[in-house]
C-alpha cells in the first residue's frame, strides 16, 4: 500500500533503558498529562491497591468499576480502600461504576447514546468502560491515556508499564501515537517448575493473522505485528477520539483494524489531516514478567480467539483468502462450524462525535473521587 501513512515501530527496550535516553523532565511532563484507566470487576482489593501502588505519583488514575453491588457491595469496598489509598498518598484519582446513572447521563447529554443498552445504562464489558474511561480522562483535561488490568500482580510491572508509555509517547512526531507492551514473559507452572513462557496460546494466533492482514496491503510477509492482544497500551488523546471501538476482548486487536481502514489508506480517509500528519504505533517490550491471576480455562482462551480474530474476518478489507485461513483456523480449533461465520460483534464509532462540553456539565466531580479539573 504506497499511500500507507500508519508507522509502526518494533523497539525491543525496557522501561530504564528507554528512561535513560530520555530526560527525567520530559517523562514526568508527560505522566502530569497521562490518565491511567484501570477496568475493574470483582478483583481482590490487595492487588488493585498493588496496581495503584505502581502508578507514578503524577499520573492520574481512572478506576471504572463494574464490579457487583448485591449482596456484597464490592464497588462501595472498592471506592472505600481506593479513598484511603489515595489520602494517604496525597494522590488525585477519579473512581466510578460503568453502570452507573451518572455516567450513562454523560453520555446520553454528550449525543452518544451507542454505549446504552435497554435500560439506558453502559453496557457491560470491558471495551465499554475502556472507552467511558477515555471519556473522563478527556475531560480531566488530559492530554494521554493508558490502560492497566487490575490483576496485576507485580507492581513493579506497573511501574514499569507506565515508564514505557511515557518514554514512547515522548517520541511521537505527530500528535498521533500509540504505545503497546509486549510483555517479557508470562510465568506459569509446569511440572512443578516455574517456566517464563514467551507467548500466550491467543497471541500466537492473533498475531499471525494480524501479520497475515498487514502483508495483504504491503506486499511484503512480514512478522512486525506482536501485540496484537496488548491489554496493557496507551494512546495520544486525538488518537484515542478518532478511533473506532470493538467490544468484549476483540477491543486490542480492532485497533489495527480501525487504523488500516481510517489512516492506512485501505478506505477513503475521514480524517485526512491525520493522514497527512501520519500515525506512529511503538511496540515495547518490558523485562519485568507479566503475572496475572490463574487462566480463566480453555471456554475463556476460545472466546479470545474468536473474537480476535471475527474484527479480522468480517471487515471488507479483509482479503478472501485470509478469510478462509481465519475460518479454517476456527474450525480447527473446534470454536465454529463448518460453514459457519466468527461471530461479529458489536463496534462504537469514534468518541470525537461526543459533545464534551454538555457531557461535563452533568458532572460532579467530587462524586467520583478528589479530582477537579483546572
Amino acid at each position: 500500500m504506497n499511500s500507507m501513512e500508519v508507522t509502526m515501530w518494533m523497539l525491543n527496550s525496557t522501561a530504564l533503558s528507554m528512561s535513560s535516553s530520555r530526560s527525567y523532565e520530559r517523562l514526568h511532563e508527560i505522566e502530569k498529562d497521562l490518565a491511567i484507566v484501570i477496568p475493574v470487576k470483582t478483583k481482590r482489593l490487595r492487588l488493585l491497591e498493588g496496581v495503584l501502588c505502581g502508578i507514578p505519583h503524577a499520573c492520574l488514575p481512572i478506576i471504572l468499576s463494574n464490579s457487583k453491588n448485591d449482596p456484597i457491595d464490592r464497588f462501595r469496598m472498592e471506592q472505600s480502600m481506593v479513598d484511603t489509598f489515595c489520602r494517604y498518598a496525597k494522590k488525585k484519582y477519579i473512581i466510578a461504576h460503568q453502570r452507573s446513572p451518572e455516567i450513562a447521563r454523560m453520555f446520553r447529554e454528550g449525543g452518544y447514546p451507542h454505549l446504552l443498552d435497554g435500560d439506558g445504562l453502559v453496557r457491560n464489558g470491558k471495551a465499554e468502560g475502556m472507552l467511558a474511561g477515555i471519556a473522563l480522562a478527556n475531560m480531566a483535561g488530559k492530554k494521554y491515556v493508558g490502560f492497566i488490568d487490575s490483576d496485576n500482580y507485580f507492581p513493579g510491572a506497573v511501574f514499569e508499564y507506565v515508564r514505557i508509555f511515557s518514554a514512547g509517547l515522548s517520541q511521537g512526531k505527530t500528535p498521533y501515537s500509540m504505545v503497546r507492551i509486549q510483555w517479557h514473559s508470562k510465568p506459569k507452572i509446569v511440572d512443578t517448575e516455574l517456566f517464563f513462557a514467551k507467548w500466550g496460546r491467543v497471541s500466537r494466533i492473533t498475531n499471525q493473522f494480524l501479520n497475515l492482514f498487514l502483508s495483504h496491503f504491503t506486499g511484503y510477509e512480514t512478522e512486525v505485528l506482536r501485540t496484537g492482544n496488548a491489554g496493557e497500551h496507551a494512546l495520544s488523546m486525538p488518537l484515542a477520539l478518532a478511533l473506532d471501538y470493538s467490544t468484549g476482548f476483540s477491543v486490542e486487536t480492532y485497533h489495527f483494524v480501525s487504523l488500516m481502514e481510517k489512516f492506512g489508506g485501505a478506505l477513503p480517509a475521514p480524517f485526512p489531516e491525520i493522514m497527512k500528519s501520519g500515525v506512529e504505533i511503538f511496540q515495547m517490550e518490558s523485562r519485568n514478567p507479566h503475572l496475572h491471576e490463574v487462566t480463566k480455562g480453555g471456554d475463556h482462551i476460545n472466546e479470545m480467539i474468536e473474537y480476535s480474530l471475527s474484527v479480522l474476518w468480517h471487515p471488507t478489507i479483509c482479503p478472501a483468502s485470509l478469510k478462509k485461513d481465519i475460518a479454517t483456523e476456527l474450525q480447527q480449533l473446534k470454536i465454529i462450524r463448518k460453514n459457519e461465520e466468527p461471530v461479529k460483534l458489536r463496534q462504537y464509532p469514534v468518541l470525537a462525535g461526543i459533545d464534551f462540553e454538555a457531557a461535563a456539565r452533568t458532572i460532579d466531580w467530587p462524586l467520583y473521587g478528589n479530582f477537579v479539573p483546572a
